[in-house]
């Protein structure tokens, strides 16, 4: 017992002890919101941007030695990004810190000709960072985008974030993180993807009220395609929808159509969807049967149409299910045909169901995915608001 008593106690002297050590002050760290890689084209270096919030100014405070100005934004030059990083420190009077990171950003020029292995090796290495880190590729320079303060939120870094948080609703890209990224490229036989960012005037300065449109929003614009570590084409937000069908689910999307057999215009809300994905295997050949089930909401109708309600809603909802089948169609057409890189994860599909087979045929598999037969059936139903069981009409001919 005694012995047990002065083991108790000098663990816990070397716990009082010690509780302080390493310890860091906020007021030392310099949090980086958002990174931008970019490359200096003169001596092929690395620009690193930073974009590094000051608490107490984000906060709404002013304390002593600070500016203002809610964020500090800045770059660092190396050879490597880690040198890159380092060289910041030689004029940041505080340790970067890289723990609340929200975004990377990586220019498209980059990720074609770079690629992705250095990123994807620092990244994971670093302990600070957080595998849900959001990573996309901008058509701009990444420098421009973090920099680029937008919308509601005072740091840029954070409006990526919410874009990302309230994109199901949207539809036209993947929700794309360092974790997913690692694993696709890491994975057997698979591709990386990456959503796509742009800087498009949107917003109103309220100092120049008559120019709409003066201010820059970061907007999502799409997927990036690599095949392993070099990005080799994009698609475009409507063939990402139907991309996304296969890789996320997909909670909410606008079908915006023309009305039958009358000008105007419709809105249709997919709301409960449901994709499922069946890999076949006959007589040697590999085939997938992509399921889309939708039950989707009338939202507008732009026009006042004498079609009765049941026949109007058979006719849109040939209509929705037509529009989604050319949007399939044409990312399969762009994946398998073009780029020929297998990002919809068929490969892994198949394997799951046919593992033996998948044995014989996976070293051949870049040479038969270009080919392989992807039938898509969509079943749409439309429902309509109940407050408004007929199309709106003029009360006079």
């Amino acid at each position: 017992m005694r012995k047990f008593l002065l083991s108790f106690f000098f663990i816990g002297s070397l716990l009082l002890s010690s509780g302080c050590m390493g310890k860091v002050e906020i007021n030392d760290l310099a949090m980086v919101m958002a990174v931008g890689i970019d490359r200096n084209q003169e001596n092929n270096n690395i620009i690193l941007t930073t974009q590094i919030a000051k608490p107490g100014d984000v906060a709404g405070g002013n304390s002593s030695g600070e500016s203002g100005e809610p964020l500090w934004t800045v770059y660092g030059e190396g050879k490597t990004i880690f040198e890159a990083i380092r060289n910041i420190a030689r004029f940041s009077s505080r340790r970067v810190f890289w723990a609340h990171n929200m975004v990377i950003v990586i220019n498209e020029e980059v990720a074609r000709t770079e690629g992705l292995v250095d990123i994807i090796d620092f990244f994971n290495r670093n302990n600070q960072l957080r595998m849900r880190t959001w990573i996309v590729v901008s058509e701009e320079k990444a420098s421009e985008v973090v920099s680029t303060q937008t919308g509601l939120e005072i740091v840029p870094g954070m409006s990526i974030d919410n874009l990302f948080r309230y994109t199901d609703i949207l539809a036209e890209a993947p929700r794309s993180d360092v974790m997913t990224l690692t694993a696709s490229y890491l994975g057997e036989h698979t591709h990386p993807y990456l959503a796509m960012v742009k800087l498009r005037n949107r917003g109103l300065d309220s100092e120049s009220t008559e120019e709409f449109g003066s201010l820059p929003q970061v907007e999502l614009s799409g997927t990036a395609i690599f095949n392993k570590e070099k990005m080799v084409g994009k698609l475009t937000p409507k063939e990402s929808r139907g991309f996304l069908w296969f890789i996320e689910p997909i909670q909410s999307s606008i079908i915006p159509l023309t009305c039958p057999n009358e000008p105007g215009r419709v809105s249709v809300e997919l709301r409960d969807n449901h994709f499922q994905l069946e890999p076949k295997y006959v007589h040697g050949n590999v085939s997938f049967d992509a399921i889309v089930e939708s039950e989707a909401d009338l939202v507008e109708l732009g026009c006042p149409t004498k079609l009765e309600h049941s026949e109007l809603l058979d006719l849109l909802e040939k209509d929705v299910e037509a529009e989604l089948q050319r949007e399939i169609e044409m990312m399969l057409e762009k994946l398998q045909q073009e780029y020929k890189v297998d990002v919809l994860q068929l490969g892994r599909a198949f394997q799951g169901k046919f593992p033996k087979e998948w044995n014989k045929l996976k070293e051949d598999w870049d040479d038969i995915y270009p080919n392989v037969q992807v039938n898509i059936s969509i079943t749409v139903q439309l429902n309509n608001p109940l407050l408004l069981e007929n199309p709106t009409r003029p009360t006079k001919d």
